[in-house]
């Protein structure tokens, strides 16, 4: 009955394109699916029996306990201004230099995506920022467009991220069913502190990839980035610079670091990082009982759309996997010529399309437990291949013409900036994406690197 999975995957597909909400859609197409194969006799309703234990399975799951606090986090850093300040700080250290603002929007933005790791904030906090800076001071509306759209996507892939914590989740579960499959009963095991160190080396790459576009774009096109001529309003002392740094990069370096040192698990370090968050919105006077209630009702909102998402994915699967879909996915995937380089290549291929009409929670609750434990039982190694994951549908979210970000920054984007500017401008660091993925793919080290210096071999 595999024809039925790919039917059920279709329609799925086809309802979210309609703007049907994803919860609700993943489930509930699965449960009609799985009511009408019952009803004619293909479909095994004892299946349905284990709906309740996966849930209570999600529920009282750890490392996805994680999910809310970093997004409380991230929340409370955006109501914080913590990006205001250090944009702010930076342009006016860098601001003279041609192409310096650009540089200053791209560090500014990996900091925050590192602080937040939601790309949609991320995206907008930047374009409502320092996009009016960028057009006041010359900047081509290409160059400024591209700069915001790439900068607030880094949160896709440098850690701690949210699309990182949900990945490593789903991967861990990918990777002992490959093993198992393979025979192997006692299967190592792959954590999300393996995916934050693999993502770090890969995610600076493509910081400082953007920033050397950017240097070379000041130099050999200045009329794209002209120079600013410093006035007494510019000045930056080393006291501003350390205010304004400070407290982020220590709140990064305590949650990643803990993390990476084996200190504490991801949950227990978003927990500090939640706190901490606190602390600095307290301590920059932005802290107040209205804004509080304003964070935990955002909190809950993002918070419980991820984990709907998630209940809705786990009945998807269930169904799809009841009518035999993960057999025909593996036989598809073991079939191409290629073997194994054709198999990635063409999953990379299909989450990259999937990336125009899904965002990440989708695909990583959906697309990746069907396809993840086929890959993984080809050898591939569980950290390069959630590396490639994340940089892939960071691509897919920036090209054009259906990119996520495109969209975030067209609705904060002012008249003056048409939407094939920011077309035209986020181009480059598409191709940068694409140059990123191919030396991961060619050097895997790059990515398995650090884990194996931190944690050992798997």
């Amino acid at each position: 009955m595999e024809w039925i999975a790919a039917l059920l995957f279709i329609t799925v597909i086809l309802a979210l394109l309609a703007g049907f909400p994803v919860a609700f859609t993943l489930g509930g197409t699965a449960l009609i699916f799985a009511g009408v194969g019952v009803a004619a006799g293909v479909f095994n309703e004892a299946l349905l029996s284990g709906l309740p234990n996966r849930i209570f399975g999600i529920m009282s799951n750890e490392t996805l306990i994680a999910v809310p606090l970093f997004v409380f986090m991230g929340v409370t850093l955006e109501r914080a201004r913590i990006a205001e300040e250090l944009l702010d700080t930076l342009s006016r250290l860098f601001g003279t230099l041609r192409g310096g603002l650009g540089i200053s929007v791209t560090l500014v933005g990996m900091l925050l995506a590192a602080s937040t790791g939601i790309v949609g904030a991320t995206v907008v906090t930047m374009g409502l920022l320092s996009l009016p800076t960028m057009l006041r001071r010359g900047y081509a509306p290409e160059i400024s467009a591209g700069t915001i759209c790439a900068s607030g996507t880094l949160g896709q892939i440098i850690p701690p991220s949210i699309v990182l914590v949900m990945l490593g989740d789903v991967l861990t579960s990918a990777y002992q069913q490959a093993q198992l499959s393979m025979g192997i009963f006692s299967p190592k095991t792959v954590s999300v502190g393996d995916l934050f160190a693999g993502a770090l080396i890969p995610g600076l790459m493509l910081v400082l990839l953007y920033v050397g576009y950017l240097v070379i774009a000041a130099l050999f096109k200045p009329s794209l980035m002209p120079s600013h001529e410093r006035d007494a309003e510019d000045t930056v002392t080393i006291g501003a610079i350390v205010k304004a740094l400070l407290p982020p990069l220590g709140l990064i370096m305590a949650v990643l670091g803990s993390i990476l040192a084996g200190l504490a698990t991801p949950t227990e370090a978003a927990g500090v990082g939640g706190m901490g968050a606190l602390v600095l919105a307290f301590a920059r006077g932005q802290l107040n009982r209205p804004r509080l209630a304003e964070i935990m009702r955002s909190t809950l909102r993002i918070s419980s759309m991820v984990f709907m998402i998630l209940i809705g994915a786990s009945v998807f699967s269930l169904v799809f996997r009841g009518y035999g879909g993960d057999d025909a996915v593996h036989e598809l995937l073991s079939g191409l010529p290629g073997g194994v380089f054709g198999a990635v290549v063409v999953v990379m291929l299909v989450m990259f399309l999937l990336g125009f009409v899904l965002d990440f929670i989708e695909i990583t609750f959906v697309v990746v437990p069907i396809v993840g434990p086929v890959l993984l039982a080809m050898g591939l190694d569980p950290v390069w291949l959630g590396v490639m994951i994340a940089i892939n549908l960071q691509t897919s979210f920036l090209t054009p013409p259906f990119g996520f970000a495109l969209f975030y920054l067209r609705g904060v984007a002012p008249p003056e900036v048409p939407t094939g500017a920011i077309y035209r401008g986020v181009m480059p660091f598409v191709a940068i994406q694409v140059l990123a993925l191919v030396l991961i793919a060619a050097f895997p080290a790059l990515a398995t690197w650090l884990p194996e210096q931190i944690y050992g071999s798997r």
